[in-house]
């Protein structure tokens, strides 16, 4: 059997210089060829894109947007991973960056490695968009102090002067939240909050405590649990932990979860311990899981349709003056804060 002529790979990449030989013009008419809006007389155009197409040329888009100190990309960084909220976000972040022509650099900072920042810095990203819990120091430096470029907040609060904040207005969501407990006739209330945070804050508990207090709750009566991770496993947990320390009579009867899946553990826990129906919970996020009838949570969900565009746009614009945006969340009714009489 006779075997085919097949191409050989080139042994190296082809460069715009090699497109500039074989077509008989300059390396910049060939930059040109390939700048959308750029001279070039139609006949040399076509003349450059045979030759590149020959010779199997791609133009390098990332040197090309350096020159033009842009490189396109932006960072964004995450962490607790395990977060099932984060997927749906990442997925539309990513989505709505690359409709505007702009590649996502995932930032994975769970292990706090300062060299994915150095990579950050090196390739000279565009913005840094936050979606994780602890927002430090460093990641403020590299965009204020080095390149002066954006740093976007999605889903937390902040204090800081240079970072732009969009999120859920999460003192609302805990008012919201306080008068739906309260409202069942609950008498003892408790918020279960994730990883303590130094620069940002999320707001649902301050909410949460300032209307209970309006209502007439006594703050002896408003407990806070403290789980390590947001994680179904540590609502699990920590719930579990506080049931066995705690005698029946004096355990809280209504909990507010920082977010879903430390709701969905708590509801675990509440089985397990043959308390179910014992306790109203609601959540915070909207997650997919939420919604299942093995939990009929309870939750605030968050409005991402408005959120990520809003986000985007901070990181693909100028600097946009109204420096934080804060936006209703939407309660999804179910039946997990009911109380059982």
């Amino acid at each position: 059997m006779q075997k085919k002529n097949l191409p050989k790979a080139p042994m190296r990449k082809v460069t715009a210089s090699d497109v500039a030989h074989r077509a008989g013009v300059s390396k910049w008419t060939v930059s040109r060829a390939f700048t959308d809006g750029a001279s070039i007389s139609p006949a040399t155009l076509e003349r450059v894109k045979a030759a590149a197409s020959a010779l199997g040329y791609r133009p390098n888009l990332l040197a090309r947007s350096l020159s033009k100190k842009s490189s396109r990309i932006i960072g964004v960084v995450v962490d607790e991973l395990h977060n099932p909220n984060l997927m749906p976000l990442l997925d539309e972040v990513t989505r709505q960056l690359q409709q505007r022509g702009y590649l996502a650099l995932l930032l994975n900072i769970s292990q706090r490695d300062e060299g994915l920042l150095t990579l950050a810095d090196q390739l000279q990203v565009d913005g840094l968009l936050f979606m994780g819990t602890l927002l430090s120091e460093e990641i403020i430096r590299l965009a204020q102090d080095i390149h002066h470029i954006p740093l976007v907040q999605i889903g937390r609060s902040s204090t800081h002067p240079y970072i732009q904040v969009v999120t859920t207005d999460g003192y609302q969501a805990g008012v919201a939240m306080a008068d739906l407990l309260h409202g069942e006739g609950f008498c003892r209330f408790g918020y279960m909050k994730g990883p303590d945070t130094d620069s940002s804050q999320l707001l649902r508990f301050d909410g949460y405590r300032d209307r209970l207090l309006a209502l007439g709750v006594d703050e002896a009566r408003i407990t806070m649990l403290h789980a390590n991770h947001y994680q179904r496993a540590s609502g699990y947990h920590t719930l579990a932990h506080y049931l066995n320390q705690t005698s029946a009579d004096r355990r809280i009867d209504a909990l507010f979860c920082e977010n879903d899946i430390l709701a969905i553990g708590a509801i675990e826990a509440l089985r397990a311990a043959n308390a179910s129906g014992l306790m109203g919970i609601v959540g915070f996020d909207g997650i997919e899981l939420a919604a299942s009838e093995s939990y009929c949570l309870t939750t605030c969900g968050q409005p991402f349709s408005e959120l990520v565009p809003d986000a985007v746009r901070r990181l693909t614009s100028p600097w946009i003056e109204e420096h934080n945006a804060l936006y209703p969340g939407r309660i999804e009714l179910r039946d997990s804060h009911r109380r059982h009489r």
